[in-house]
């Protein structure tokens, strides 16, 4: 009764949206640890121990040979990089404030910014993180060249993309059915770890198995991004305008059972659980 409304114009909305954003993203960059420098340092060190393990794998198995002609580790890390960042993004805005967090109690927040502040930090995280990794890359062992850098980050926007549509479509539905949601965030996880193909090339996989990976879209994108970073390696078999589409419409999809969600739920939902 006290409170003193007035409307914006959209200059001072997106003002107001902008400030809620940026300090949602350093809010969400300090969950992980109370210090921020640390908590860049353990996706820094996820992402380097992840490489460090694949490049194990592929040493002992002798599938060095398969790789794209070229520096191996940049190999790896290609499609490493793209795989964290997606993985990372989802999880991150499958796991934001929903409508009936505590933090919707505050006026100007609502579901949109939380979404994006989620996403956004994940991909600030994993940027800043795979920056270091090729800066100390690059100056203590092997001075690499990629062939399209701007084409190259592209994909890892697409990536970050899919991440966060997938992770809106995930959230709309955890209020409705907060288990199996968890469960699912789980296994598409775990499963991109091989279904993603960043252990593979497009161009080297029989028809068979090719199939078996071309309905995904971490899998264009991973591809696509090898072909902006090897000068030797053209993709044949990978679509960028796929992956754009695809995660398109999921993101859509996403935003309305967010919207419908958060015109129907209460807080009394979980009260048994």
């Amino acid at each position: 009764m006290f409170y003193n409304s007035r409307k914006e114009n959209s200059l001072e909305a997106a003002t107001t949206m902008a400030g809620l954003t940026y300090h949602s993203i350093a809010r969400k960059v300090r969950n992980t640890h109370g210090n921020a420098v640390l908590s860049i340092l353990v996706n820094l060190l996820q992402l380097a121990i992840m490489v460090f393990a694949f490049f194990l794998m592929f040493s002992i198995l002798g599938l060095r040979s398969s790789a794209v002609r070229g520096d191996f580790l940049l190999y790896l890390m290609s499609g490493i990089f793209l795989y964290m960042t997606h993985t990372k993004t989802l999880g991150a805005v499958a796991g934001s404030e929903g409508p009936t967090s505590p933090m919707m109690l505050h006026a100007p927040m609502n579901t949109i910014i939380a979404i994006l502040s989620s996403a956004l930090s994940a991909l600030y995280l994993q940027v800043l993180a795979l920056t270091l990794i090729l800066f100390i890359y690059y100056m203590g062992f092997n001075r690499f060249v990629i062939e399209d850098a701007a084409g190259a980050f592209g994909m890892l926007l697409l990536a970050w993309f899919g991440g966060m549509a997938i992770g809106t479509v995930l959230l709309a539905l955890k209020p409705w059915f907060p288990g199996p949601v968890q469960i699912i965030t789980l296994v598409y996880q775990r499963a991109n770890m091989i279904a993603s193909g960043k252990m593979f090339l497009a161009n080297t996989l029989p028809g068979f198995m090719l199939a078996m990976f071309d309905w995904n879209p971490l899998f264009h994108a991973i591809d696509q991004a090898r072909g902006f970073v090897f000068i030797n390696y053209t993709p044949r078999y990978s679509s960028i305008k796929y992956a754009l589409i695809v995660y398109g419409v999921i993101l859509m999809l996403g935003l309305i059972g967010e919207f419908y969600t958060r015109r129907h739920s209460s807080i009394s939902w979980g009260a048994r659980r």
